[in-house]
């Protein structure tokens, strides 16, 4: 259907891809997958014709149609809504005009017969077609997949450019089903959608006979709808026949094996780079020097995998609430004449981890509010003994400083955490190098809402409100929040619609819809298969089953042994990573200084400052590198003792 041949594309000088060679066949639904700037929604505009590579070819079958959907910056305007799906059936809507058009004609008594007889030929074969296309049927079809994305019937006379963002981008997902492309290229579309209108598409595209490209952070909803997985690493495409679950398992394969590689291999490399250091001026060996030296330069070097999905993050404890976290007590809620909820009761209890759910606009962002005690409301909010609450919303962002940077922004509530702590906290939230030194104000709204997401996980709470925590990470960094929340000792509320995130984390699930609050004790999956008999594909593996009171007696006993002797192995290396990182974060300090002092108008005024400057910079420099490489390695065996426990 679609062949690729040799194509290359680079970004500021270095190559996203190259020479990628590819087919896509008809009904074929893929996952591309690849670490974050590695070019995934590039290769969607390439293919949809948005962006023009930099070499190669793109050949299409004739006559193919290609529906694309980007991740965000999709308006409509104009027109209603139902309408404006309309559109969506171009070709339709171009025959019938042309009925019309021939029909208008066919009234007109001036016709010769020989005419008359021509246009009622064109009608037939207009209907022909139009029978085809099942035109006669296409409004209903147009107002099922909208029913299904969400939109209610008194949307559907309603102007386009009344939406909000994320319904605009639903309108545009509309658009894309309704016109039956040949193959659809959807980056990101599970962002705007809640948990019932996720699993309607996940039925719709099950069903649909095009080829899928999707670009795709939601496990569930990729396991659920594709059955190949294409990998961008290394700027290299591989393909993979079969889940993301599989495929994750062949990749954890993968990485450990390259990872023994490059042990190896930087063992090798060392020992003939001291091999050449010590020979290097002796005649005897100059022949062996340069022949190492030539072994060096052939070396293809193993790559690491970019993410060690190991790091493993804890809140800090705050001191329990009492048995009851917060209750609502008859609380109302309206937005003009719009009213949320009337007369809601509600208690979150000491220690319960509970989903909200339901359709957007339902008002479950508005209930997170009122727990955190963000908004106005009628009725009793009461807060348990000794509760603090952390709150997290797409809003929060807009509350950080910009004059800070990343790590002043984290040591503004970080208490007992270094430098190096909060680094490899924001690395697992894909702030990388150079990048924790940023200031918040040059930020874009996904980083500021990973920082802020951040900053929420060193506050010191018993109860945690997040709101669509998922919606800017990647599959790696939603990993480290929900170990994170899996640990978290204190009362949890998410509103999400994350299955595959929420699925080990919660076991209560409150659906907000038209008004009623429903409670369902149970995880997820228990709630989906209530509602509407979900069947799930994904693995189970990650669930914990629940134990009686005997066997968490033995349990508690085996645990506390299990934290003794990771304490014994653990506590002298963590105490030498503790006073590595107070050296960093002096180094750090230092060079800082010294960089400050170099960049002043009148530095190279004085020769011979200039020459100790540079030389204590280099000195504090070689230190820095030096005490990062130590912290490196006693981090990494670290996490390797820790890995036995875990």
């Amino acid at each position: 259907m679609i062949d690729l041949s040799n194509i290359s594309l680079q970004f500021n000088g270095k190559y996203l891809f190259r020479d990628v060679n590819l087919r896509i066949n008809s009904g074929d639904k893929i996952s591309l997958v690849g670490a974050n700037g590695t070019g995934k929604s590039s290769f969607l505009k390439i293919i949809s014709g948005q962006l023009t590579p930099e070499s190669g070819k793109i050949n299409k079958q004739k006559n193919i149609s290609i529906g694309y959907l980007p991740q965000e910056n999709v308006t409509h305007s104009g027109s209603s809504l139902i309408e404006e799906s309309k559109t969506a059936l171009s070709t339709l809507l171009t025959i019938q005009e042309k009925e019309k058009l021939i029909t208008e004609k066919l009234n007109d008594y001036n016709l010769s017969d020989e005419e008359r007889n021509d246009f009622i030929h064109q009608l037939g074969e207009i209907h022909h077609r139009l029978d085809d296309l099942d035109a006669y049927s296409a409004e209903s079809k147009i107002k099922k997949i909208l029913a299904g994305l969400g939109f209610e019937e008194n949307d559907f006379e309603r102007l386009t450019d009344e939406f909000s963002g994320g319904w605009q981008m639903r309108i545009a997902l509309a658009k894309l089903l309704i016109s039956q492309n040949d193959l659809l290229l959807l980056d990101e579309p599970t962002n705007h959608l809640d948990i019932e209108s996720l699993n309607w598409m996940i039925n719709f595209i099950q069903n649909y006979d095009g080829a899928l490209l999707t670009v795709s952070h939601d496990k569930f909803f990729v396991n659920n709808v594709t059955d190949k997985t294409l990998e961008i690493y290394l700027s290299k495409f591989s393909m993979f026949n079969g889940k993301y679950d599989a495929y994750l398992k062949f990749k954890d394969e993968r990485d450990t094996q390259t990872e023994n590689q490059f042990t190896l291999q930087q063992k090798k490399i060392k020992e003939t780079e001291k091999f050449i250091e010590r020979f290097r001026y002796k005649t005897t060996k100059s022949k062996q020097v340069q022949s190492r030296i030539k072994q060096l330069e052939k070396i293809e070097r193993v790559e690491l995998p970019e993410f060690n999905s190991t790091i493993r993050f804890r809140f800090p404890e705050a001191p329990p609430s009492g048995r009851i976290a917060i209750e609502l007590k008859s609380i109302s809620k309206s937005f003009g004449d719009k009213k949320l909820f009337e007369k809601i009761e509600l208690i979150i209890e000491r220690g319960e981890k509970v989903a909200f759910v339901g359709p957007n606009g339902a008002g479950k962002t508005t209930l997170g509010k009122i727990l955190a005690g963000v908004i106005d409301f009628n009725g009793e909010r009461h807060i348990g003994h000794k509760t603090t609450i952390a709150y997290y919303s797409q809003d929060v962002a807009d509350n950080l400083n910009p004059m800070l940077d990343l790590i002043e922004t984290l040591e503004g509530v970080a208490e007992n955490f270094t430098i190096g702590q909060l680094r490899g906290l924001l690395g697992s939230f894909l702030f990388r190098g150079d990048d924790v030194f940023k200031k918040v104000g040059v930020l874009s709204g996904g980083e500021k809402s990973r920082l802020a997401l951040a900053k929420i996980l060193l506050t010191k709470s018993n109860l945690i409100i997040l709101d669509e925590p998922t919606n800017h990470l990647d599959v790696n960094s939603k990993l480290v929040l929900q170990n994170a929340l899996l640990d978290f000792k204190g009362s949890l509320i998410v509103v999400s619609h994350d299955i595959d995130f929420l699925r080990p984390i919660t076991g209560r699930v409150i659906e907000i819809k038209k008004g009623v609050v429903q409670n369902f004790i149970g995880g997820i999956e228990y709630y989906l298969e209530k509602i509407n008999g979900l069947n799930f594909t994904n693995s189970k593996d990650n669930l914990e089953p629940v134990k009686d009171n005997s066997s968490r007696k033995e349990q508690k006993r085996i645990e506390a042994e299990t934290r003794k002797k990771k304490f014994i192995l653990t506590k002298d290396i963590i105490k030498q990573i503790t006073q590595l990182e107070l050296q960093i974060s002096a180094l750090e300090k230092r060079q800082k200084e010294i960089e400050s002092i170099i960049s002043s108008n009148d530095f190279y005024s004085k020769p011979e400052y200039v020459k100790l400057t540079f030389s204590d910079y280099q000195q504090t420099k070689e230190q820095l590198d030096l005490a990062l490489v130590q912290w490196t390695e006693l981090t990494d065996k670290k996490q390797e003792i820790e890995k036995q426990f875990d």
